[in-house]
């Protein structure tokens, strides 16, 4: 529960991206672009220069943004994994006090149709259909990954503004005009500089940040959560006018190489560089240079339209009583490694922005500073439930509020390790190594100094990020390493043996019912 001396927050604006680097932002370093709005966030609240997801996969990272918990508890592990219906989300813990949790974007949900199905839920009910979006009221969902479906307005919006066409997303949103004046999808990253047909204005960043203030605006007094989440940068990497070409001449940044003779590559690394075909295309320093600055440019658009939305925030007034959180759901290895696309538990793929704004005078201490405290992904759901003054949840929340930090307040105990999940059993890669697809689990744990990955069946991942900040030589075998290396494992061991199984009773029932026989009149084993 929120401390008595603070006074409740009344709004919560989520901010979430898709695919976005902690390092391609102007406030975490990057040297080229720029990205005022973001900053500004960062210099109002505290930006945490050591965040991490749970997954550095869109689903299961996702679903421990909502749900507050990690990968093995929630069981949403890849991408086709549907989120089981009876675990608890933000919206769930919200709704508990009257309150609601409203979606502008993406969610990724997979929804569990088969467990619906078998509690008879039919899926045009309320309750249906918010265990199928994660828990959020859809104000419009959409995905970004195809099409949008009748889950958001996109679609016909692009018809209204002249996009002619059965599929207006594929023709025009992801599509442009080649040499010689053909279609160019949008899909091949070879058409990565060109402009996307859609206008900037039309576009899917511009529309969804329409979509957050025309709702904004309605709401008047009402307080309010919304989850503004932007697809972008994700791919289809396609750009609209003048972002395209905003960054096609700037310097795109070093690709982090190993060198062969000393990387150690692990198995798996090996077998992802080989099997799949973004590895490929990224392992070559020529498509690199060509994606990055469209990567960049989708950035700055993101950038460009939240500066509206914190326009808003402060011309309302809203900005002094709502709780703002900008992050993402997973980074972009970009190149990095010979990867491409995210997974596997590089920094450029698990590490990610955290940006917290909290408008009382109780942050005033620690505002526009950085903190380097290992904070994550499941951290997102308490901190906002504390912010508004309800209940923690804490039998069922495995995350920590973030408050404690920006109020400059003693927190003892704070974690000293962060952790992470992968499973790879959709992927080519299982082929390749010739694991069974309940052979395909990896953990991860990184403290201070050393970042330990178990991989089932095979050997494990060791980093020295002190010597070797870049994770370019792996120890995982190295002679020398063996206390380490057990060190680790036992510190995975000791986190897994605590995750929050009993979920249906909460901390006051089983402090209540405690030895409650005896008050029933059972007298078990007296002589």
């Amino acid at each position: 529960m929120a401390r008595s001396s603070d006074s409740p927050l009344r709004n919560v604006l989520f901010v979430m991206c898709d695919q976005l680097r902690w390092d391609y932002l102007s406030c975490y370093g990057h040297p080229v672009l720029q990205t005022p709005a973001i900053d500004e966030l960062a210099r109002r609240g505290v930006r945490f220069d050591r965040a991490y997801v749970q997954s550095p996969v869109c689903v299961p990272s996702r679903m421990s943004f909502y749900s507050g918990r990690y990968v093995s508890s929630h069981g949403s592990t890849w991408n086709h994994v549907p989120f089981p219906a009876d675990q608890f989300t933000l919206g769930d813990h919200l709704a508990k006090a009257g309150r609601d949790a409203t979606l502008a974007g993406k969610t990724h949900v997979i929804p569990d149709v088969a467990s619906l199905e078998r509690l008879g839920l039919p899926r045009d009910t309320r309750e249906a259909r918010l265990r199928m979006d994660g828990g959020f009221g859809e104000l419009d969902r959409y995905d970004g990954h195809s099409p949008p479906g009748s889950e958001s307005g996109y679609a016909d919006y692009l018809r209204a503004h002249g996009y002619d066409s059965a599929d207006p997303w594929t023709d025009y949103v992801i599509g442009a005009i080649d040499e010689q004046g053909e279609h160019a999808n949008g899909w091949l990253l070879r058409h990565a500089h060109r402009p996307a047909k859609v206008a900037e204005a039309h576009s899917e960043t511009a529309y969804m940040t329409d979509r957050a203030l025309a709702y904004l605006k309605a709401q008047g007094e009402r307080p309010w959560v919304l989850h503004l989440s932007y697809i972008k940068p994700h791919w289809p990497l396609l750009a609209p006018a003048p972002y395209h070409a905003m960054y096609r001449e700037a310097d795109s940044g070093p690709i982090l190489r190993a060198d062969p003779r000393t990387e150690n590559a692990h198995p798996v690394l090996q077998a992802y560089r080989q099997a799949h075909e973004d590895c490929r295309t990224y392992g070559q320093e020529s498509v690199v240079r060509h994606v990055r600055p469209t990567y960049m440019g989708l950035v700055k658009q993101v950038d460009d339209h939240l500066q509206r939305v914190i326009d808003w925030l402060d011309q309302s007034g809203r900005s002094r009583d709502t709780l703002i959180v900008f992050t993402a759901d997973h980074g972009d290895h970009l190149g990095d490694h010979g990867l491409g696309e995210k997974e596997l538990f590089y920094e450029q793929a698990v590490r990610v922005p955290m940006i917290v704004v909290d408008p009382r005078p109780q942050a005033d201490f620690t505002r526009g500073t950085s903190s380097l405290a290992f904070v994550e992904s499941v951290d997102v759901v308490p901190t906002i439930l504390e912010a508004l003054a309800l209940p923690s949840a804490e039998h069922i929340v495995e995350g920590r509020s973030l408050l404690p930090l920006l109020h400059g307040q003693g927190v003892p105990g704070w974690r000293d390790a962060v952790f992470s999940e992968l499973d790879y059993a959709f992927r080519e890669a299982r082929h390749v190594l010739g694991r069974g697809v309940d052979e395909c689990r990896a953990w991860m744990v990184r403290t201070e100094r050393w970042k330990y990955v178990h991989w089932q069946g095979l050997r494990p991942q060791l980093f020295d990020l002190r010597g070797d900040p870049h994770e370019l030589v792996d120890l995982g075998d190295a002679p020398g390493f063996e206390a380490v290396r057990a060190g680790m494992k036992d510190r995975l061991l000791d986190w897994r043996l605590t995750r929050k199984v009993r979920t249906t009773v909460d901390h006051a029932t089983v402090v209540r019912r405690t030895e409650d026989w005896r008050r029933n009149g059972l007298h078990i084993g007296v002589w």
